[in-house]
């Protein structure tokens, strides 16, 4: 480290770390890889499915490290907001320079520079070279930002324009569009959230549950269910299912739509999207009490949340919930009631009643086995609940993407020379452009230029 750089102070030393180049290439490596890494390890799944892949050693490490969730984890959210102030810091930089280049103190045409271009056309024309200069010069004037006239050594005239400084810029509005992108990016990951939740035919409901958490949050309207159908394909599977939706705010229906698959709805910044259905017990349905002794059955209807007398007045029984997949000791049992016993002579236990295993409480060897049977379903539909404030952010940042890339490469600063020589009472004129870097389009602007000019005297170009 040089002299300077030790004396330079904290905030110094800091600017320039920001400004460095290989710390960009540094952290686009970094989230390159763990870009891969999200890709091999999928995101978002069952914490069981992680747990059977991975095994007691590897989980509890990923599981710490947030590798399932990673694009919402803080070290990503850091490597992200790095990036960011990276590519703020090294445009403020560079912005100074380049602002000294498009509004420069003074403006230096040479005439030596336009006659080693290799974009460079002439021909012959019929007038004097002051006839046309008047008109040359007053078409350069109009059509480019900056123009000079000056006349030559060979009693002619230069002819200098130039257009396009500012679109050195271009670069800067992709900085800008990637800028806006990782920060819609980032606002959506800390502010938004994403949740499912069931609606039954018929009912409403406003709470979600969270993904991948076991909390839930209330909406501040319900969402009610009015109607759901499905079609089928003949070989059984789902064509098409859709819901008729109402969005309840303060008592008022304020919204009806059909909802679809890739269809949302929209409202107060939350979007709703068709995810799945299912069906759910009806009103009533029966509870099966059979002796296991005798084989006598006793049969009672029932409602979830009421409490059912056992035979004998061996005690109650309370269905609690139901859910479409129960999964039991590592197996999925299907459709399952939720229930729990209490019987005189115990205290009260978890009871689940699988539908398609009618013969499932007998395991428990009871006085009675239990099951249920003459279910009425109704549908519900499966809704995903989102809200990603960043998202106009996000569009923000595609515009400019593209406003940008249009300038990059389809814009460029441009400088022309035409120089009007006398040759025997005609003129000959020569059209040279330069711009930075050599850019291709140069000389297709050179050579219509040219054909523009050439059409000002009635005349067609006549090569040298």
């Amino acid at each position: 480290m040089n002299n300077t750089d030790k004396n330079d102070s904290f905030f110094d030393r800091l600017w320039k770390l920001f400004t460095s180049v290989k710390l960009s290439v540094a952290l686009l490596l970094t989230l390159a890889v763990t870009s891969i890494i999200g890709t091999v390890i999928p995101q978002n799944q069952n914490p069981m499915l992680y747990q059977q892949k991975f095994g007691e050693v590897l989980y509890p490490i990923f599981e710490a490290l947030s590798l399932f969730d990673m694009y919402n984890s803080w070290w990503f959210r850091l490597l992200i907001s790095l990036l960011i102030v990276n590519i703020l810091v090294c445009s403020i930089e560079r912005l100074s320079s380049t602002w000294k280049l498009i509004f420069p103190e003074k403006l230096n045409f040479r005439a030596d520079r336009f006659r080693k271009s290799p974009n460079r056309t002439e021909w012959i024309a019929e007038q004097s070279p002051e006839a046309l200069k008047g008109v040359y010069g007053d078409y350069i004037i109009r059509h480019f930002r900056h123009s000079h006239i000056e006349t030559d050594d060979t009693a002619g005239y230069l002819i200098f324009g130039e257009k396009g400084r500012w679109t050195r810029l271009g670069v800067y509005v992709v900085h800008l569009s990637i800028l806006l992108l990782m920060v819609g990016a980032l606002i959506g990951s800390i502010f938004g959230f994403e949740g499912y939740m069931n609606v039954p035919v018929g009912a409403s409901e406003n709470t979600i549950l969270l993904r991948n958490s076991d909390q839930s949050m209330k909406l501040e309207f319900d969402i009610r269910c009015e109607d759901f159908t499905v079609s089928h394909y003949p070989s059984g599977m789902p064509k098409e299912y859709r819901s008729e939706i109402a969005i309840v705010d303060n008592g008022k229906t304020v919204l009806e739509k059909a909802l679809r698959v890739n269809d949302p709805i929209h409202y107060a910044g939350i979007s709703i999207f068709q995810s799945s259905y299912g069906k759910v017990p009806g009103d009533k349905f029966t509870v099966v009490f059979t002796d296991n002794a005798s084989g006598m059955r006793v049969e009672k209807r029932a409602a979830i949340g009421e409490q059912i007398k056992l035979p004998a007045d061996g005690g109650t029984l309370i269905i609690e919930d139901f859910t479409d997949n129960f999964s039991f000791r590592g197996h999925n049992i299907g459709p399952t009631f939720l229930s729990r016993l209490v019987e005189k002579s115990g205290t009260p236990q978890p009871l689940i009643l699988p539908l398609d295993y009618p013969s499932f409480d007998k395991m428990r060897q009871g006085d009675y086995a239990i099951s249920i049977e003459k279910i009425d379903y109704r549908y519900y539909t499966g809704l995903q609940i989102a809200r990603d404030p960043g998202i106009p952010m996000v569009y923000a940042g595609f515009i400019a993407l593209i406003i940008g890339c249009y300038i990059t490469f389809f814009m460029f600063h441009q400088q022309i020379c035409i120089e009007l020589r006398p040759a025997d009472g005609r003129t000959t004129v020569s059209v040279a452009g330069i711009s930075p870097r050599n850019r291709p389009g140069i000389k297709t602007a050179i050579k219509r230029l040219a054909r523009k000019l050439g059409k000002l005297t009635g005349q067609e170009n006549k090569p040298v």
